[in-house]
Protein backbone atom coordinates (compact mmCIF):
# COMPACT_ATOMS: atom_id res chain seq x y z
CA UNK A 1 0.00 0.00 0.00
CA UNK A 2 1.43 3.38 -0.99
CA UNK A 3 1.97 6.11 1.58
CA UNK A 4 0.96 9.77 1.11
CA UNK A 5 4.61 10.67 0.65
CA UNK A 6 5.13 7.97 -1.93
CA UNK A 7 2.26 9.32 -3.97
CA UNK A 8 3.93 12.72 -4.07
CA UNK A 9 6.08 11.57 -6.99
CA UNK A 10 2.91 11.25 -9.08
CA UNK A 11 2.24 14.96 -8.54
CA UNK A 12 5.26 15.95 -10.60
CA UNK A 13 7.92 16.77 -8.03
CA UNK A 14 9.95 13.72 -6.97
CA UNK A 15 12.78 16.07 -5.97
CA UNK A 16 10.53 17.51 -3.24
CA UNK A 17 9.77 14.00 -1.98
CA UNK A 18 13.50 13.25 -1.84
CA UNK A 19 14.03 16.51 0.09
CA UNK A 20 11.40 15.51 2.67
CA UNK A 21 13.07 12.15 3.20
CA UNK A 22 16.47 13.84 3.48
CA UNK A 23 15.21 16.30 6.10
CA UNK A 24 13.54 13.54 8.11
CA UNK A 25 16.82 11.61 8.23
CA UNK A 26 18.85 14.52 9.61
CA UNK A 27 19.28 15.06 13.36
CA UNK A 28 17.47 18.11 14.69
CA UNK A 29 18.60 20.61 17.33
CA UNK A 30 16.58 21.35 20.43
CA UNK A 31 13.65 23.57 19.49
CA UNK A 32 14.12 23.01 15.77
CA UNK A 33 10.98 22.06 13.86
CA UNK A 34 10.84 18.42 12.78
CA UNK A 35 7.39 17.91 11.23
CA UNK A 36 8.32 17.49 7.54
CA UNK A 37 5.84 16.61 4.82
CA UNK A 38 5.02 17.05 1.14
CA UNK A 39 2.67 19.96 0.44
CA UNK A 40 0.46 19.00 -2.50
CA UNK A 41 -0.81 22.56 -3.10
CA UNK A 42 2.65 24.06 -3.57
CA UNK A 43 4.20 20.76 -4.76
CA UNK A 44 7.10 21.39 -2.44
CA UNK A 45 8.81 19.96 0.62
CA UNK A 46 7.42 21.62 3.74
CA UNK A 47 7.97 21.90 7.48
CA UNK A 48 5.39 22.95 10.08
CA UNK A 49 6.53 25.21 12.91
CA UNK A 50 4.80 24.43 16.21
CA UNK A 51 4.68 26.85 19.17
CA UNK A 52 8.17 27.25 20.64
CA UNK A 53 9.93 26.00 17.50
CA UNK A 54 12.02 27.58 14.74
CA UNK A 55 13.48 26.56 11.39
CA UNK A 56 16.33 28.00 9.30
CA UNK A 57 17.42 26.96 5.80
CA UNK A 58 19.11 28.20 2.65
CA UNK A 59 16.74 26.39 0.28
CA UNK A 60 13.16 27.23 -0.60
CA UNK A 61 11.53 24.54 1.50
CA UNK A 62 8.06 25.75 2.50
CA UNK A 63 8.14 26.84 6.15
CA UNK A 64 4.64 27.24 7.57
CA UNK A 65 2.73 27.82 10.78
CA UNK A 66 -0.75 28.79 12.00
CA UNK A 67 -1.19 31.66 14.44
CA UNK A 68 -3.75 33.09 16.82
CA UNK A 69 -2.35 35.50 19.40
CA UNK A 70 1.14 34.06 18.84
CA UNK A 71 3.76 35.75 16.67
CA UNK A 72 5.85 34.33 13.85
CA UNK A 73 8.90 36.35 12.81
CA UNK A 74 10.42 35.58 9.42
CA UNK A 75 14.01 36.83 9.07
CA UNK A 76 15.96 36.91 5.82
CA UNK A 77 19.46 37.85 4.65
CA UNK A 78 19.14 38.71 0.94
CA UNK A 79 22.90 38.39 0.34
CA UNK A 80 23.47 35.03 2.05
CA UNK A 81 20.04 33.79 0.87
CA UNK A 82 19.37 32.39 4.34
CA UNK A 83 16.04 32.72 6.10
CA UNK A 84 14.10 31.36 9.02
CA UNK A 85 10.88 31.50 11.01
CA UNK A 86 9.99 31.14 14.69
CA UNK A 87 6.70 30.88 16.58
CA UNK A 88 6.41 32.24 20.12
CA UNK A 89 3.46 32.44 22.49
CA UNK A 90 4.35 35.12 25.05
CA UNK A 91 6.74 38.09 25.27
CA UNK A 92 8.49 36.87 28.40
CA UNK A 93 8.63 33.93 30.79
CA UNK A 94 10.81 31.86 33.06
CA UNK A 95 13.45 29.58 31.58
CA UNK A 96 15.04 29.15 28.18
CA UNK A 97 12.16 28.28 25.90
CA UNK A 98 11.25 29.17 22.34
CA UNK A 99 7.72 29.79 23.60
CA UNK A 100 8.95 33.15 24.92
CA UNK A 101 9.78 36.08 22.68
CA UNK A 102 13.32 37.05 23.67
CA UNK A 103 14.66 33.50 23.62
CA UNK A 104 12.79 32.70 20.39
CA UNK A 105 14.23 35.74 18.59
CA UNK A 106 17.78 35.17 19.82
CA UNK A 107 17.58 31.50 18.86
CA UNK A 108 16.47 32.38 15.33
CA UNK A 109 19.07 35.12 14.84
CA UNK A 110 21.93 32.99 16.18
CA UNK A 111 21.01 30.01 14.01
CA UNK A 112 20.87 32.21 10.92
CA UNK A 113 24.30 33.64 11.71
CA UNK A 114 25.66 30.10 12.01
CA UNK A 115 24.39 29.54 8.46
CA UNK A 116 26.28 32.55 7.14
CA UNK A 117 23.76 35.36 7.61
CA UNK A 118 24.74 38.75 9.00
CA UNK A 119 22.52 40.53 11.51
CA UNK A 120 23.39 43.81 9.80
CA UNK A 121 21.74 42.54 6.61
CA UNK A 122 18.68 40.89 8.14
CA UNK A 123 15.17 42.09 7.42
CA UNK A 124 11.96 40.93 9.05
CA UNK A 125 8.37 40.11 8.20
CA UNK A 126 6.09 39.59 11.20
CA UNK A 127 2.69 37.95 11.52
CA UNK A 128 0.07 37.10 14.14
CA UNK A 129 -0.97 38.75 17.37
CA UNK A 130 -4.66 38.34 16.64
CA UNK A 131 -7.36 38.65 19.30
CA UNK A 132 -8.99 35.35 18.40
CA UNK A 133 -10.64 34.50 21.74
CA UNK A 134 -13.80 36.46 22.42
CA UNK A 135 -13.85 38.12 25.82
CA UNK A 136 -10.10 37.83 26.40
CA UNK A 137 -9.14 41.22 24.96
CA UNK A 138 -8.44 42.68 28.41
CA UNK A 139 -5.27 40.56 28.65
CA UNK A 140 -4.02 41.88 25.30
CA UNK A 141 -1.78 38.86 24.64
CA UNK A 142 -1.74 39.42 20.88
CA UNK A 143 -1.07 43.14 21.28
CA UNK A 144 1.68 42.51 23.82
CA UNK A 145 3.32 39.94 21.55
CA UNK A 146 3.14 42.36 18.63
CA UNK A 147 4.59 45.28 20.58
CA UNK A 148 7.35 43.06 21.90
CA UNK A 149 8.56 41.87 18.49
CA UNK A 150 8.40 45.39 17.02
CA UNK A 151 10.44 46.78 19.94
CA UNK A 152 12.91 43.87 19.87
CA UNK A 153 13.60 44.26 16.15
CA UNK A 154 13.96 48.03 16.52
CA UNK A 155 16.51 47.53 19.31
CA UNK A 156 18.43 45.02 17.18
CA UNK A 157 18.24 47.37 14.17
CA UNK A 158 16.53 44.77 11.99
CA UNK A 159 14.03 46.57 9.74
CA UNK A 160 10.48 45.28 9.44
CA UNK A 161 9.76 45.31 5.70
CA UNK A 162 6.21 43.97 5.97
CA UNK A 163 3.72 42.81 8.57
CA UNK A 164 0.22 41.46 9.06
CA UNK A 165 -0.52 41.65 12.78
CA UNK A 166 -3.26 42.09 15.40
CA UNK A 167 -6.94 42.45 14.40
CA UNK A 168 -9.18 39.43 15.15
CA UNK A 169 -8.03 36.93 12.53
CA UNK A 170 -6.19 33.65 12.90
CA UNK A 171 -3.54 33.36 10.19
CA UNK A 172 -1.72 30.73 8.19
CA UNK A 173 1.78 31.84 7.19
CA UNK A 174 4.16 30.34 4.62
CA UNK A 175 7.77 31.44 4.13
CA UNK A 176 10.49 30.50 1.63
CA UNK A 177 13.93 30.89 3.28
CA UNK A 178 16.13 31.29 0.18
CA UNK A 179 13.99 33.86 -1.64
CA UNK A 180 12.54 35.58 1.45
CA UNK A 181 9.01 35.37 0.05
CA UNK A 182 6.21 35.31 2.62
CA UNK A 183 2.55 34.45 2.12
CA UNK A 184 -0.29 34.88 4.59
CA UNK A 185 -3.91 33.74 4.63
CA UNK A 186 -6.37 35.22 7.09
CA UNK A 187 -8.55 32.39 8.34
CA UNK A 188 -12.21 32.46 9.25
CA UNK A 189 -12.78 32.41 13.03
CA UNK A 190 -14.53 29.03 12.71
CA UNK A 191 -12.90 25.62 12.96
CA UNK A 192 -9.98 27.02 14.95
CA UNK A 193 -10.35 24.87 18.07
CA UNK A 194 -6.64 24.00 18.18
CA UNK A 195 -5.66 27.67 17.96
CA UNK A 196 -8.12 28.65 20.68
CA UNK A 197 -6.70 25.95 22.97
CA UNK A 198 -3.19 27.15 22.18
CA UNK A 199 -4.11 30.74 22.98
CA UNK A 200 -5.90 29.76 26.20
CA UNK A 201 -2.75 27.92 27.30
CA UNK A 202 -0.74 31.07 26.65
CA UNK A 203 -3.24 33.25 28.50
CA UNK A 204 -3.08 30.99 31.56
CA UNK A 205 0.65 31.71 31.78
CA UNK A 206 0.25 35.47 31.53
CA UNK A 207 1.15 37.38 34.67
CA UNK A 208 -1.38 40.14 35.54
CA UNK A 209 -0.16 43.12 34.90
CA UNK A 210 -0.52 47.39 13.85
CA UNK A 211 -1.59 47.54 10.96
CA UNK A 212 -0.69 45.65 7.77
CA UNK A 213 1.70 46.84 5.11
CA UNK A 214 4.58 45.96 2.89
CA UNK A 215 4.88 43.21 0.35
CA UNK A 216 3.01 40.11 1.47
CA UNK A 217 1.25 37.70 -0.85
CA UNK A 218 -2.19 36.34 -0.01
CA UNK A 219 -2.90 32.74 -0.96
Amino acid sequence: MSTPLASASTLGNPAALAKVNQLKAQPRKQGEASFFFYDAHFKNAAVKILPGEYFVDSEDILVMTTLGSCIAACLWDRVAKVGGMNHFMLPEGNGDSGRYGTFAMELLINEMMKRGASKARMEAKIFGGGAVISGMNSLNVGERNTNFVIDFLKLERIPIVSKDVMDVYPRKVCFLPASGKAMVKRLAPTNTDALVQQDRAAIQKVQPVASSGGSIDLF
